[in-house]
């Protein structure tokens, strides 16, 4: 795999910050009809990921530690309640609002640094560009994300890497090691977050790649 970015690389937040823009002009232009499309993220709308993405600057630590403490502790089942719960009591018009209110918010997913931050954000933003065909983020910032992946982050997505390595074909990205599949960089992302299936190998006698 390429080197990992520096965590407090200042192009990190740059990047949040302008894929944090690019979110809000995009959503700015959607339909309600198209705010209630489904996305990536089963069970939910486009709506409900705006929540989750803006939940992080609208809730306080107290606030956060009550829910989950409701949740018994199981983030997910916190996430889902509080992503359903503020979908369905804020508009349109809130969402975005605290989308783009908070451009510049300097939050960070525990243990996940700037990285993390603007891992959270692509994701979810393919989560929702994706089904309804609108520009994914430019390659050199999902790559800036691939860069850093761990076995920590494809151990909380569930993705086996045994015997296969990624390779980015519109970056220079390789993540694991074993038999090559060759995917855009796009594509390469949205399976280590578990929202593509793996890619079987194409054996096709080339060497093995390192990762």
């Amino acid at each position: 795999m390429t080197a990992s970015p520096d965590p407090a690389d200042p192009a990190l937040r740059a990047h949040t910050r302008a894929e944090r823009e690019r979110l809000a002009d995009l959503l700015a232009a959607l339909s309600p009809a198209e705010w209630d499309a489904p996305t990536l993220c089963e069970g939910w709308r486009v709506r409900e990921v705006v929540a989750h993405l803006t939940l992080p600057f609208r809730t306080g630590t107290p606030r956060f530690l009550a829910g989950l403490a409701r949740a018994r502790f199981s983030f997910n089942r916190y996430a889902d309640t509080a992503a359903r719960r503020d979908a369905a009591r804020m508009t349109e018009a809130d969402l975005l609002h605290a989308l783009r209110a908070n451009i510049d918010h300097p939050w960070q997913p525990p243990g996940g640094g700037p990285v993390g931050a603007l891992s959270h954000d692509l994701i979810h933003g393919l989560d929702i560009t994706e089904p309804l065909g609108l520009p994914p983020a430019p390659t050199d910032r999902i790559a800036l994300v691939l860069a850093h992946t761990s076995p920590r982050s494809l151990a909380f997505f569930g993705v086996d890497l045994t015997g296969v390595q990624l390779r980015a074909t519109d970056a220079d990205i390789r993540v694991g090691t074993g038999e090559p599949v060759d995917l855009p960089a796009k594509e390469l992302l949205l399976t280590l977050a578990g929202r593509r299936p793996l890619p079987a190998p194409e054996r096709t006698g080339e060497p093995t790649g390192r990762g």
